[in-house]
């Protein structure tokens, strides 16, 4: 009795002086920095207990050589490392539910005093929350789909097959699978629990239990509509686990919904393969498909602009009059004629994007957006960044980046949003959405009396290595992220009706990490550098 009273005393200690971090490490790579210092602290304390402690000692050198090896390999090129959306979801599995596990070694009172050093009184290590790693592992699966990734190639570490990061383990997979069963995704949860499946039977020590694996797979494959093979499991559950206390219940549920279905088929034993669970989506011209396939497809670099189209499209030098830019012209290159898209190359340097993202990474917040009822700002989980806004007036290199912007696009600058900069995290994306506020949406920008945006300039402030395009659905488009340029639209036409074929898309991050920054012009102040046209569509 005393043992469980200490345990729950020591578990109450830890739930309440760990600062949560409200799922704000997973959706921005920078702040992932953070996670590994926390956890070389870590493996410096569980050294110290150890010797103290003979009794755990193998249990805990085990942990330890997990997160020895995991945080050496990422000390070589922790940006790389972290990059690497496995690799960034391992590290987050690391130091929560594996974490966890290690506390309930050292809630013992010999341990206490380390858990006491690491939780209480070390401000400077964070660590991540439950909404940290639902985060993660949904950002995962919305890679699987998007990209249309294998399972098991994942869980060896594979993407597109090259190899990023280390095999994933049955736990590894489980957690995947579990995150998604809690996120009532049992699509998800039928692929990696089938996975954790797999790799339970392949593994010498094993790290999870088969008869958890088991159920979730089974419940899973019933929602999936697999009735027969979600029967099949349970009992095999059964026969590791004969006193489970919901396997039989849960047999007499499926051998009832069998016989209603009235489904079942003469001499089929049941045992039907898992990939019959899995629904393949139907293969349907490109004029026809949704626009979120085509946004897949898109993001995956599938062509779909005719040549016709692209013949059309020319490269200039341009200096729009401007008298600076008339000494050093931009390299503009038009990606779509109507609506006009275009790229201007190499007009960022290195040294303002260096400066611009030192400035903006201490001030990142995750990314809103506006509720188009309320006009309030909102998180919301079709938008995956952090995001900060920078004034011109309180640093130069933004006065100096807002004022070429103004000479490249001849647009007034006064009545122009703060130079908006974001950072994607792991599989960080924006869903297809609309720069300007259509016409329900009444109250949107009201707080700025400016009018709706007008123009879009978008920087690319990194290199992305796999994934991260800016697509436009409706126009068969994509453009890739290339350091130091800039894509740049107008979003309303000039009879100031929004033009729609503008919604655009942010594609999640494969690997590498993505840095944008924007500023988003309004009408106010433009009446006579882009004049109204006489037609809707002008």
């Amino acid at each position: 009795m005393r043992c469980g009273n200490v345990l729950v005393f020591v578990f109450l200690i830890v739930t309440a002086t760990v600062a949560p971090t409200d799922g704000e490490l997973f959706t921005a790579l920078v702040d992932l920095q953070k996670l590994l210092h926390t956890e070389g602290e870590i493996i410096k304390s569980l050294h110290e207990y150890i010797d103290a402690e003979e009794q755990r000692i193998q249990t805990l050198k085990e942990h330890t050589k997990m997160y020895e090896t995991m945080y050496h390999d990422a000390a070589e090129d922790s940006e790389k490392y972290l990059s690497n959306p496995m690799n960034a979801f391992l590290l987050i599995k690391r130091l929560s539910t594996d974490w966890k596990s290690v506390q309930k070694i050292l809630t013992e009172e010999n341990g206490r005093a380390v858990l006491q050093n690491i939780t209480v009184e070390r401000n400077d290590l964070f660590f991540p929350d439950d909404e940290d790693l639902s985060g993660a592992a949904t950002a995962l699966t919305r890679l699987q789909d998007t990209y249309k990734l294998n399972t098991a190639a994942l869980a060896r570490g594979e993407i597109s097959g090259v190899r990023y990061s280390a095999e994933l383990k049955a736990s590894d997979c489980f957690e995947l699978g579990r995150q998604s069963y809690h996120n009532g995704d049992h699509y998800h949860t039928v692929l990696w629990m089938q996975e954790a499946l797999d790799r339970f039977v392949d593994e010498t020590n094993k790290t999870t239990d088969k008869a958890d694996i088991l159920e979730y797979l089974a419940f899973s494959t019933f929602m999936q509509g697999n009735v027969r093979h979600a029967l099949k499991l349970t009992h095999d559950l059964l026969e590791i686990y004969p006193n489970h206390p919901r396997a039989r219940g849960n047999i007499q549920y499926y051998e009832d919904a069998i016989s209603q279905t009235k489904r079942q088929k003469r001499g089929d034993d049941g045992d039907v393969p898992i990939e019959s669970t899995i629904v393949e989506r139907k293969v349907q011209a490109n004029e026809e498909l949704p626009e979120r396939e085509i946004y897949e497809k898109l993001c995956r670099g599938e062509t779909m602009m005719s040549d016709r189209t692209r013949s059309e499209l020319k490269c200039r030098y341009v200096s729009n009059g401007n008298p600076f830019l008339s000494i050093g012209p931009v390299k503009e290159e038009e990606v779509y004629k109507r609506p006009w898209i275009v790229i201007y190359h190499d007009v960022m340097y290195d040294s303002e994007i260096a400066a611009i993202k030192e400035i903006a990474t201490p001030r990142l917040k995750r990314a809103t957006v506006q509720n188009y009822k309320s006009g309030e700002l909102e998180t919301a989980n079709y938008r995956i960044s952090k995001s900060s806004w920078l004034k011109s007036e309180d640093y130069y290199v933004v006065d100096r980046v807002s004022k070429r912007i103004g000479s490249i696009t001849g647009l007034e600058l006064k009545t122009a949003e703060d130079l908006q900069v974001v950072n994607y995290g792991i599989g960080g994306h924006y869903e297809p959405h609309f720069d300007f506020a259509r016409r329900e949406e009444r109250n949107a920008f009201k707080s700025l009396g400016t009018g709706n945006r007008i123009a879009t300039f978008l920087f690319y402030m990194s290199d992305v290595s796999a994934g991260g395009a800016t697509v436009f659905p409706h126009l068969g488009m994509a453009l890739w992220p290339k350091k130091g340029s800039a894509a740049f639209w107008y979003n309303l036409h000039r009879s100031g009706d929004g033009d729609l074929l503008t919604r655009h898309a942010a594609c999640p991050v494969l690997a590498g990490s993505k840095w944008v920054s924007n500023k988003w012009f309004h009408e106010r102040g433009q009446e006579f550098r882009r004049k109204c046209g006489l037609r809707l569509t002008d």
